[in-house]
């Protein structure tokens, strides 16, 4: 795999938010995408897998252990990825009324190019404030774990969310 590829081309449904039903390349849960299709929980995560191990074979190419060029260029990408490989689960939106079904991790773009907000949302009424906290600090462990930067903030409405990105070089 080039490192311009992206970790499990041509393995994955996908419509550019999550989880689909389509036949097209890999693509990253952001938690803006519809819900797994029943029966499908399986076949994601192997499919997670396979484009974490790829990821993980960049990086060992590269000899970096930290975010590879590819994740650096595609973090929107790479921090999802990472954190459904670590078995975090994405926040889904229903195609048809745009309204959030599940409550999970949120990927979004940062306040910067080459950051990523981070947040845990899920429907109304749905407990995701009250989880936010420990279910964020899961997902900054996860990340750092990688290499990345995760830096916890407060929002709106005293909402927390990460904002993450590669180390800064020295």
């Amino acid at each position: 795999m080039r490192d311009g590829d992206r970790p499990g081309d041509g393995d994955r449904p996908g419509n550019g938010g999550g989880p689909g039903n389509g036949g097209g390349p890999f693509e990253a849960a952001t938690g803006d995408g519809p819900p797994l299709p029943p029966g499908a929980a399986a076949r994601r995560a192997a499919e997670v897998r396979t484009a974490f191990e790829g990821l993980r074979q960049i990086r060992a190419v590269l000899g970096t252990e930290g975010p590879a060029a590819w994740e650096r260029e595609r973090p929107l990408q790479a921090v999802p990825l990472a954190l459904e490989a670590a078995g975090l689960a994405p926040s889904a939106v229903d195609p048809s009324t745009d309204r959030r079904t599940a409550t999970g991790y949120r990927a979004t773009p940062g306040e910067a190019p080459g950051r990523v907000r981070v947040e845990w949302a899920g429907p109304p009424g749905g407990g995701a404030p009250a989880d936010e906290a420990d279910r964020l600090a899961a997902c900054a462990e996860a990340l750092t774990g990688l290499g990345w930067q995760a830096l916890l903030y407060r929002g709106p409405r005293g909402r927390r969310f990460l904002e993450v990105e590669p180390p800064r070089p020295t």
